[in-house]
């Protein structure tokens, strides 16, 4: 009876050593899989560090084009609305005068026009030229067209109303009559 005790004791121990080898795998297999979701939270949260740093560069970047633009077009409303005060004045300028009352005034016209002139050139407005050229619909409205046998299809014949630009943008395109 005692070898009966005995083996039993032996196999429980067995059994309780069996038991506790499992249990060891079962607490390692679970720290590796918590080492493993650590690493991948890492992981998920370095990427989106690095996705918002490079959105964030983005941003200041469109922030500072959004700025160069600003200040590159910074005059473009007051030129908008001094181009039909520029028209006036050439329509003023093309009045034909008898009396030399009349041609003072008109010198006097001429020499506010030519100073108003080149304020606006020093902005960066430039008049966008029309006659003799090839018609271009970015920067030419063709309002009538003509046959004129002496001169190329698409070429402008004449300007009906001066266009201008602001450094590179189209502030007006010059309405234009063009050749069939």
């Amino acid at each position: 009876m005692s070898e009966i005790k005995d083996e039993n004791l032996e196999e429980q121990e067995v059994k309780e050593t069996i038991q506790e080898e499992s249990e060891q795998p079962k607490e390692v297999v679970e720290e590796v899989d918590e080492l493993t979701l650590a690493k991948q939270q890492i992981e998920e949260e370095q990427d989106k560090l690095i996705r918002l740093r490079a959105d964030f560069e983005n941003y200041k970047r469109r922030v500072q084009l959004d700025k160069a633009a600003d200040y590159k077009y910074r005059a473009q409303s007051v030129l908008t609305d001094i181009l039909p005060v520029l028209d006036n004045f050439e329509r003023a300028l093309a009045v034909e005068t008898t009396s030399e009352e009349a041609a003072s005034l008109v010198k006097g016209v001429d020499m506010v026009y030519r100073t108003l002139l080149e304020a606006v050139k020093k902005e960066g407005l430039e008049a966008i030229e029309a006659e003799g050229v090839a018609f271009n619909p970015n920067f030419h409205q063709a309002v009538m067209q003509e046959q004129d046998d002496s001169k190329e299809s698409g070429v402008v014949l004449q300007e009906l109303q001066k266009g201008y630009k602001l450094k590179d943008r189209v502030l007006r395109p010059s309405m234009v009559k063009v050749n069939e």
